[in-house]
């Protein structure tokens, strides 16, 4: 394997894998992990992450034919943004009870969500082209932490309480939503 490996190391307990939409790869060890144990992990994932590269590079391909968005489509896109997910946190956070901070609308590369320990809640602005299940999705998910700052089996229960179905609309962030980051 060719590709650059990012090794970005933290108080995690486990090894971890990730493809970023920018075909970056990242491994996220512990501490405590020798750089041969990780070299040995990383050799074991060789054909997961030869796989997921190369799908990334299929979706850069379809995306560079359909271009990136312009200043004024994003522009007109983050004002829709404001308006629409200030409603939906709204709607949501009465249901479930919690309150929050400020909202901000953001052009993020990697988060499609996140809430600040004070409450404080930012989107990304590209929510707004995903489906609109998918868009309350991130809110629930996002308004769940005002409650659970953590991905618990507690924090999901609470997801789940509010939005049932919410692993469908987690899946398509996952399978598509690598192609919206790409046209930003």
């Amino acid at each position: 394997m060719e590709e650059e490996i990012v090794i970005i190391r933290s108080n995690r307990k486990t090894l971890a894998l990730e493809i970023t939409s920018f075909g970056e790869v990242r491994v996220r060890a512990p501490w405590r992990i020798s750089e041969d144990d990780i070299f040995r992990f990383i050799e074991a994932k060789t054909s997961w992450i030869e796989k997921h590269l190369k799908k990334v590079n299929e979706d850069k391909a379809i995306l560079e034919s359909a271009g990136t968005f312009s200043e004024e489509e994003m522009r007109k896109l983050k004002n829709l943004a404001k308006q629409i997910i200030s409603e939906k946190v709204a709607y949501y956070a009465r249901i479930m009870d919690v309150t929050y901070g400020n909202i901000s609308i953001r052009r993020q590369k990697t988060r499609w969500g996140s809430c600040s320990r004070e409450g404080n809640l930012s989107f990304n602005v590209l929510l707004m082209m995903a489906p609109p299940e998918v868009l309350d999705y991130v809110v629930v998910h996002e308004l769940s932490h005002r409650i659970e700052m953590n991905h618990s089996p507690r924090f999901w229960r609470r997801v789940e309480e509010v939005l049932p179905d919410y692993k469908k609309e987690r899946k398509w962030l996952k399978e598509h939503g690598n192609k919206l980051m790409l046209r930003m």
